[in-house]
Formats: C-alpha cells, structure tokens, sequence
C-alpha cells in the first residue's frame, strides 16, 4: 500500500513543486520589472536547474525500463 502511495504521490508532488518555482520565478520578474528579455533570461537560468532534474527522472525510468 505504501509503495503504491509513493508511486503516483511523489510525481504528483514534485510536478506541483516545479509549478510552484515557476510561479516563484514569474514573480521575481515582474517585482523587479525585468521585461520580456529578462523574464526569459530567468526563466533559462532558474529554470535550467528544473530542466536537469526532469531530464534525470525521464532517462533513469528508461535505463530502469530497458529502453536505453
């Protein structure tokens, strides 16, 4: 029962986490008032570190599955 929780919980949770620094990353734009080429420099940047962690999950699941 527990494995079963922490299977479709964990992504759910880290999903709304990611949701929510996007959110913290859009109101940092606007508070400073960084513009379009700003709020897009912040999003790469803060936004990179987001991108990584995605990626490891996506190619860990496939070495797991035996696709890669």
């Amino acid at each position: 029962m527990e494995s079963a929780f922490e299977a479709w919980a964990t992504p759910i949770l880290i999903g709304g986490l990611i949701l929510f620094m996007c959110f913290i990353i859009l109101e940092l734009a606007r508070k400073s008032k960084a513009g379009k080429f700003g709020t897009i420099m912040l999003f790469i940047v803060l936004g990179t570190g987001m991108l990584g962690f995605i990626i490891k999950t996506v190619i860990t699941e496939m070495m797991e599955s035996g696709g890669l």
